[in-house]
């Protein structure tokens, strides 16, 4: 590991003017030292932000619930409101990675995690090519890389199985800067990038997560599956997260999302219209499935990922029609 200076500050407002392109934020630190250790990024300050109030604790009011970025996923897990009002999340947070994991990883790392793409954690880069400029993905081992969105030059997939759940809640976070509160939808703080320059979220350099927020979900029936290859702690195959809002036995509006399938969680609009007006039956999550993935694209030898992720989806379509996590 390369040296780097090490800061402690006790508020945001220091925290962020520490903050630099050469520095980066260390909470729980599963993600980052790791890269560190095998000097993927070399940040020449890490700045610890576990001192500073406020950013731990999870609040529920009439407007939903809030919780902090430094909170624990194994925290959050065992949270009974998180539990009781929003199943699904409990689900994801309860199967995500290991126990171990869990106990130091905190939410905001969760959201800011970097890509496992092999070719990104082997130095490659974010979007590696060759010396003619060739991505190597398309030439090389692409099994476990993205079926949707595709199209260039990212092939990586967003690594997080927590995040479609809270999109799916319509989640937003909330970020703070040199300019304040800045708070944008969940679905929106992930990007696709198009050059090595860019970044996979919408975080600037001198800003840091501090919460996110989820609305009330009373009365929304939710669906979670995820395909491994284990049932061990393992990176999923594909995943995928369901609320439905019902009138009656027919589907008023709908929230699809997938993950490790795309270089963002990926929200399906074809799936949720493919579910709206009507009611919920084995065929009519075959046809959200088919709906989901008839835009995904094979990249060469992940072709079986496309089988799988509908099996996810229409799986995670008909535990919410149940009423399940």
């Amino acid at each position: 590991m390369r040296p780097f200076e090490y800061a402690s500050p006790r508020t945001k407002e220091q925290a962020v003017a520490l903050l630099s392109a050469n520095a980066a934020v260390l909470a729980g630190g599963t993600d980052l030292l790791a890269l560190m250790k095998d000097e993927i990024v070399t940040p020449k300050r890490l700045v610890n932000i576990k001192d500073i109030d406020g950013l731990r604790g999870v609040r529920a009011g009439a407007t939903g619930l809030s919780i902090g970025s430094l909170v624990t996923l194994s925290d959050l897990g065992e949270n009974p409101i998180i539990a009781k009002s929003y199943p699904m999340l409990h689900e994801a947070l309860t199967e995500a990675a290991s126990q171990q994991v869990r106990n130091m990883a905190t939410l905001g790392g969760n959201l800011c995690q970097r890509p496992r793409c092999w070719y990104f954690r082997n130095g490659m880069g974010l979007l590696p090519k060759d010396d003619r400029g060739e991505s190597l993905v398309l030439k090389g081992d692409n099994r476990y890389h993205a079926i949707l969105g595709n199209d260039g030059p990212a092939y990586f997939v967003s690594p997080s199985t927590i995040v479609p759940t809270l999109i799916a809640y319509n989640a937003r976070v909330r970020l703070f800067g040199p300019k304040g509160v800045r708070e944008v939808e969940l679905e929106k703080f992930f990007r696709i990038p198009k050059s090595e320059q860019e970044r996979e979220h919408d975080l600037g350099p001198d800003e840091i997560v501090t919460e996110v927020v989820v609305p009330p979900a009373n009365g929304t029936r939710t669906g979670y599956y995820e395909v491994r290859q284990k049932e061990a702690f393992d990176w999923p195959l594909a995943t995928c997260a369901v609320a439905l809002q019902m009138s009656g036995n027919t589907v008023k509006s709908a929230r699809v999302v997938l993950g490790s399938v795309a270089p963002v969680p990926w929200v399906s609009k074809e799936a949720e219209a493919a579910l709206v007006g009507k009611s919920i039956s084995d065929q009519t999550a075959m046809a959200a499935a088919n709906a989901a993935l008839g835009p995904a694209r094979s990249l060469g030898k992940n072709k079986y990922k496309i089988t799988v992720a509908k099996a996810a989806v229409k799986r995670a379509v008909l535990n919410a029609a149940k009423g399940g996590a």
